[in-house]
């Protein structure tokens, strides 16, 4: 085992991280790809100092394993970055129900013991609310689930 561990030089690190890569392409979402780049990153750092000095197997073992730690944190920030974007955009998103909210629209079919159904675009949805007839407005007060409960606009 020692022997693979002296043997390993630039060339073996490019080729383990795309490797890893290559594998994160066929099993998405294990972070892979962060420890192929700092595999990468290993083999290049081996690559620029070997004119200047010769990384022994420890330390390339040591900077691999840096890299891979330093990896996590960046992917995080990389991830969370995104995803506050995406909620700034749009902040319904997956809460479809919570902007219909004070929406108010016009029955198609009357509500009938405090149960009906209203069409919002090209969605039938289910309220609740006082009864009326078909034709009345009604103002969309809160979102329950999938149920939305009207009042009287």
């Amino acid at each position: 085992m020692t022997d693979l561990f002296i043997s390993l030089g630039a060339w073996n690190w490019l080729i383990v991280g795309f490797i890893l890569m290559a594998l994160e392409l066929l099993a998405p979402g294990i972070f892979l790809f962060w420890l192929g780049l700092a595999a990468l990153l290993t083999g290049l750092a081996t690559f620029a100092l070997a004119g200047m000095l010769l990384l022994s197997w420890q330390a390339q073992l040591l900077l691999f394993a840096l890299l891979s730690v330093a990896a996590v944190p960046l992917w995080r920030r990389i991830a969370r970055g995104g995803e506050a974007e995406s909620s700034a955009t749009n902040p319904f998103l997956n809460r479809r129900t919570d902007a219909l909210v004070g929406r108010e629209f016009v029955l198609e079919k009357p509500i009938v013991g405090g149960v009906g159904t209203v069409r919002i675009d090209d969605t039938f949805w289910r309220i609740t609310g006082p009864d009326a007839p078909a034709g009345s407005r009604v103002k969309i007060v809160q979102a329950d689930g999938v149920n939305l409960i009207v009042a009287a606009a």
